[in-house]
């Protein structure tokens, strides 16, 4: 069912699916927020109030909204929101148990050439997909070697390597050992070896047999 904002009915509804639906009121009090360089911030899905409060108390010119547009609750409240506050919606859909294809990483390096600053990302958690997004940014638009970059995968931002989210931790630790065998740059990796089903592949056949061997010894 589309929901309708101009209805008090399609208002209403869409305040619940983002209350309940969405668990928006686990983030009433925990945004995830993060101030990660001077012109991005990083967080979990924003209230409307939210919004209002980045657009006033942070300058945010620009949200990139990871989740990718969708016809639920909390997607109309944002971008609504988002234009009630003269704020750049941008829907950029990334994954967080998947390797990103060459074309993501290029549609993300040009994206953040593009929007305007000051900009806030986020993803639902503000974890797995702000983290791998992040993790591009600052190589991208703030210069730092991958090596460094992937802090922004960390625990600090509710990210957890051990789960299949452990997926966008493997693809960096793919390519950083290549970078450390051959001296290849990022881009040039992305652009030539890089074979997104096989560092899948291999990912989750790790994985696999790790949650295997966990399962017999709890049982020993």
């Amino acid at each position: 069912m589309t929901l309708d904002l101009s209805t008090e009915q399609g208002r209403r509804r869409a305040r619940y699916e983002l209350t309940w639906g969405d668990h928006g009121f686990l983030r009433v009090w925990f945004q995830n927020l993060h101030q990660i360089s001077d012109e991005m911030w990083r967080a979990n899905q924003p209230s409307p109030e939210q919004i209002r409060e980045h657009a006033r108390e942070r300058g945010i010119k620009t949200i990139i909204n990871l989740r990718g547009e969708s016809p639920k609750g909390y997607y109309l409240l944002e971008k609504e929101a988002c234009e009630a506050n003269g704020i750049d919606l941008v829907d950029f859909q990334m994954f967080s148990r998947d390797t990103p294809t060459p074309e993501k990483v290029h549609g993300a390096r040009d994206l953040f050439e593009t929007i305007k600053y000051p900009a806030l990302m986020h993803c639902k958690s503000g974890a797995d997909r702000a983290g791998i997004m992040a993790v591009l940014y600052m190589h991208f638009r703030q210069g730092l070697p991958i090596r460094d970059a992937v802090e922004q995968l960390s625990f600090k931002y509710l990210h957890v390597k051990e789960g299949k989210t452990g997926m966008l931790d493997h693809f960096f630790q793919t390519y950083l050992k290549v970078e450390e065998d051959t001296g290849m740059s990022f881009m040039d990796w992305i652009d030539g070896p890089y074979d997104r089903l096989t560092v899948k592949e291999e990912f989750l056949r790790t994985w696999k047999a790790k949650l295997m061997v966990d399962r017999i010894l709890r049982r020993e």
